[in-house]
């Protein structure tokens, strides 16, 4: 393997702003008393970007990883010219994280939750014993999945039924990789919810969402490659958001890069969207209410089923937890958009007319958005705009390749008892 150091870094609470070390696998601050997230405190305050043959590991100077796993391929960020010719911008700069060789983009899963994954796993010590739990509305899943099969790593999946298309390989996985998932009907929360029941054994551990610090970190490595692509931070950043974790991610990358001293001292707006009629964020953001709105479950679970971008599904985001998505889009005059399916399908067939490759329905999401605040005059012309294409190439990825489905050990009702699903999962690893 390449040369490599594990990374000096320690932890901070956001509410208290106290330091310490990581014990290996925090997730929070216990000294704490109000729910609040880490962040991380890297011992190198400029960041030296390693070459490509690294992937997502070219910016392990900013990664809280142990190790460097296989397989990896970092964010690829170009200037676009058709798409910004089409939208009147004179410098849109797209991160795509995907697969289209034509720009060097290699991620084979075809999401941005790779980023996630190879650090989340890379987090992880190579003697931990426990076995990783993930819960996923489906690409997540599909991201660690190829991960931990290429790396064999134990890794429990837990999946909602109705989105189980999104579990596509290319080739079997390994056995070290087991799924659950909730029966019919049930959504994103209710595979939280089911995960939350196994963690009950103490031979599982929680993967921990946003709370993960290698998790955001991962993320940030979309802020990272734009940044050092363009040589500045730009004014604004549009995303897709579910939970809202990876604009919480490129806050925290601005503030690295402003601390870093050699990319300016911008704050990127951050523009993130959100598909209609599942809207729960831009709801709670548009009073101005730091915790989220009343949401009725049933009534929830219906707007699920109608959107297009089902990975834009939490109902239990870190919104208003401190350093959650409510403060980032404070510290950074941010806004919530909303797409609907018909404006995010006629984005993706902007996409792919314009830059040459299939987008997903959240990067439509994303594009849609773009496209709305462009005419409404929100984004100045000039404008350094960042595009995070959260996800591409997958129709051009299965061109010509025999395409395989994971399917799961074993389906849950949506009224299962901790013990039955305790004692499931633990035979699944025996």
């Amino acid at each position: 393997m390449k040369d490599f150091k594990p990374t000096a870094y320690t932890l901070e609470c956001v509410a208290t702003g106290r330091e310490f070390e990581d014990a290996g696998w925090t997730l929070d601050d216990r000294d704490c008393k109000s729910p609040s997230l880490v962040r991380t405190k890297y011992a190198k305050k400029q960041l030296d970007v390693k070459g490509d043959e690294y992937g997502i590991y070219k910016f392990a100077d900013w990664l809280p990883v142990k190790r460097m796993l296989d397989g990896s391929s970092a964010p690829v960020t170009y200037k676009s010219e058709g798409l910004a010719r089409e939208l009147g911008l004179e410098n849109l700069y797209i991160t795509l994280n995907g697969y289209y060789p034509a720009v060097g983009a290699g991620m084979s899963t075809c999401s941005f939750k790779e980023t996630e994954a190879y650090s989340v796993c890379a987090r992880a010590s190579e003697s931990e014993e426990r076995i990783l739990v993930v819960a996923s509305a489906g690409n997540t899943a599909r991201a660690f999945a190829k991960v931990c099969s290429d790396n064999n790593i134990r890794l429990l999946l837990s999946v909602p039924a109705d989105n189980l298309d999104a579990l596509w390989f290319d080739e079997p996985l390994k056995p070290c990789v087991k799924l659950i998932a909730c029966e019919k009907g049930g959504d994103y929360f209710d595979a939280i919810h089911l995960s939350n029941m196994a963690l009950k054994s103490p031979k599982f551990y929680a993967e921990g969402g946003a709370k993960n610090v290698a998790r955001r970190d991962g993320m940030a490595t979309t802020v990272l490659s734009a940044v050092t692509a363009i040589g500045r931070i730009p004014d604004y950043y549009f995303q897709a958001v579910g939970s809202g974790t990876g604009a919480i991610a490129a806050w925290e990358a601005n503030m690295r890069l402003v601390e870093d001293g050699r990319f300016g001292s911008n704050v990127m707006k951050l523009m993130v969207a959100q598909n209609a009629p599942f809207v729960p964020m831009f709801d709670a953001w548009r009073v101005d209410s730091r915790e989220m709105l009343p949401y009725d479950d049933d009534k929830a679970r219906r707007d699920v089923e109608i959107i297009d971008a089902k990975v834009l599904s939490n109902r239990r985001p870190p919104y208003g937890i401190r350093g959650g998505l409510y403060d980032a889009l404070k510290a950074t005059g941010g806004e919530v958009l909303v797409a609907t399916n018909a404006q995010a399908r006629k984005a993706r067939e902007l996409f792919m007319r314009t830059e040459g490759v299939d987008i997903h329905p959240a990067a439509s999401v994303a594009l849609a958005s773009l496209v709305k605040a462009v005419a409404d005059g929100k984004v100045e012309k000039s404008a350094v705009v960042m595009l995070n294409i959260t996800g591409a190439g997958e129709e051009l990825f299965k061109r010509d390749k025999q395409i395989v489905y994971l399917e799961p050990d074993r389906v849950f009702k949506l009224d299962a008892t901790v013990e039955e699903v305790v004692d499931a999962v633990e035979a699944l690893f025996d």
